[in-house]
């Protein structure tokens, strides 16, 4: 007797299509969002966005799989616990990135004002 098909009518090749194209839209949503965000980041409309995301998704999907070729001997070693270092250092260093951003050297937290009035010289 043939095994059952799956239910889904995409083959296996159309769902690597379909989880691609989802990590460019994220992507390109993850910009955006960033471009409103972030003052001094600015993306002239959905278009370059949707570049970017594409450029990143891109870049993920060749440099992930060296990088996991690289590691495994780490990650072998390790019995996995190796991802859990990865995993970390991006939380570790995306909190450092919004610290950095809101608080001063000193500790303080700045607020950066932008006066258009011209001082007269004394």
């Amino acid at each position: 007797m043939p095994a059952p098909e799956p239910s889904s009518s995409l083959p296996l090749c159309d769902y690597e299509r379909v989880g691609f194209l989802l990590r460019v839209l994220i992507n390109t949503v993850a910009i955006y969002f960033a471009a409103t965000v972030v003052p001094g980041l600015t993306i002239s409309g959905v278009l370059p966005a949707l570049g970017a995301g594409l450029v990143l998704g891109l870049i993920n999907a060749i440099v992930r799989p060296i990088l996991v070729v690289l590691t495994l001997p780490v990650t072998l070693l390790t019995l996995g616990l190796f991802l859990f270092v990865l995993i970390g250092a991006l939380i570790v260093s995306v909190v450092s990135w919004l610290l950095t951003a809101f608080v001063s050297d000193r500790g303080h937290v700045q607020v950066i004002t932008r006066s258009d009035a011209r001082r007269l010289p004394r």
